[in-house]
């Protein structure tokens, strides 16, 4: 057994608590990772505000990139010394979800999400009482070991730099992902993006990346207008200053965007998103919404406007193919990676960080490791 500082979560809408946790072992299929880089994202915000209830205590973090410290028993894909990316939504391979190209919606990723257990129904957590901690999406990155089922990690390049793998493996898989596979947005379109937080952005970042010709950026906050640009978008709208709805229309002529993404997780930007497709157009939700939110959508239009109205969960990628993609793409120097990092934190200033997201005051942010 090994002992690692972690954050834990004790009670929801309270700080993370930082402690030496002990860290069980790998077992058969496991693998334990010294984490690097863990990435501050707003899904795990929602399990700190008690949007998503989860049993506690928990160790959060899905974001991250790391080193393979040891293996268990019958682990082929990895050994120790590799670079992995964790993942968030780890899938069995067999089922039919994973055999169909939707490994996202795989049981096995999303029980251990649900439950905080790995698929033994047990933890590899500890607190210094010898009480059971749970895990979060079966990965835990707010702890500087841990183990995880080796389905959970993609073996990457050992030199690419793994403060940008970090990056990839949640908020850019997912936003690019969003645009490339969701919604198969073919070049020359006209999006709007709802939320510039790290999904949005990097939405827009996917929209750049297949030639849009007209990328239009909504937040409620001006400063994110900067992060915007700077990835990709043509046109920014405050929405607190104005209809962003009549604004796109405005912007487009009258008629509307060919596609429209939600990235916030709330009601109200879903409709407007919604409300500012043209006919025909494409609607994609991917922000995480509270369990009990419901949007009011003007259901005539999908018959009489056919419109399309979906959601899209890990950007509908498939994690062990297109990670390594994308870390080929910003290689090539495709895909921006250095623009999205706002800030760095060490784990004991963790509680800050998610402070200054929920301030909008970041694009995205890293807890880094030695």
């Amino acid at each position: 057994m090994r002992t690692a500082p972690a954050a834990v979560l004790y009670e929801s809408r309270q700080p993370m608590v930082i402690e030496e946790v002990t860290v069980l072992p790998p077992q058969l299929g496991e693998v334990m990772v010294r984490m690097k880089a863990a990435g501050i994202c707003h899904s795990d915000l929602h399990v700190i505000k008690g949007d998503l209830p989860m049993p506690c205590p928990i160790i959060l973090g899905h974001e991250g990139a790391g080193i393979v410290e040891e293996v268990g028993a019958g682990v082929t894909s990895v050994k120790p010394g590799d670079h992995v990316i964790p993942i968030w939504r780890a899938s069995c391979g067999r089922c039919h979800y994973c055999l169909t190209g939707k490994p996202a919606l795989c049981d096995m990723g999303t029980e251990m999400r649900f439950t905080g257990m790995m698929p033994d129904g047990k933890t590899r957590f500890r607190n210094h009482r010898g009480d059971s901690i749970r895990h979060y999406a079966g990965v835990s990155t707010f702890s500087s070991l841990s183990t995880m089922p080796e389905a959970a990690v993609v073996k990457i390049d050992p030199e690419f730099p793994l403060w940008k793998a970090a990056l990839i493996g949640c908020g850019v898989i997912t936003g690019v992902g969003a645009v490339i596979h969701a919604a198969q947005v073919p070049p020359g379109s006209k999006v709007a993006v709802f939320g510039c937080g790290g999904i949005g952005l990097n939405i827009i970042q996917g929209a750049r990346l297949v030639h849009c010709t007209q990328i239009i950026a909504v937040d409620t906050l001006a400063i994110k207008e900067g992060y915007a640009r700077a990835l990709g978008a043509t046109h920014f709208i405050d929405a607190s200053r104005q209809d962003p709805v009549q604004a796109i229309r405005d912007l487009t002529g009258g008629r509307g965007v060919d596609y429209a993404f939600e990235a916030v997780g709330l009601p109200q930007p879903i409709e407007q998103a919604y409300d500012s497709l043209r006919k025909g157009g494409t609607c994609v939700v991917s922000g995480i919404c509270r369990g009990d939110a419901r949007a009011a959508i003007n259901v005539n239009q999908l018959v009489y406007a056919e419109k399309t109205l979906k959601g899209t969960l890990y950007g509908s990628t498939r994690p062990r193919i297109d990670l390594p993609h994308l870390i080929d793409m910003s290689k090539v120097g495709s895909l921006m990676l250095d623009e999205l990092l706002t800030r760095t934190y060490r784990l004991e200033d963790i509680n800050e960080g998610y402070a200054a997201l929920e301030r909008g005051e970041v694009a995205r942010s890293l807890i880094l490791w030695d």
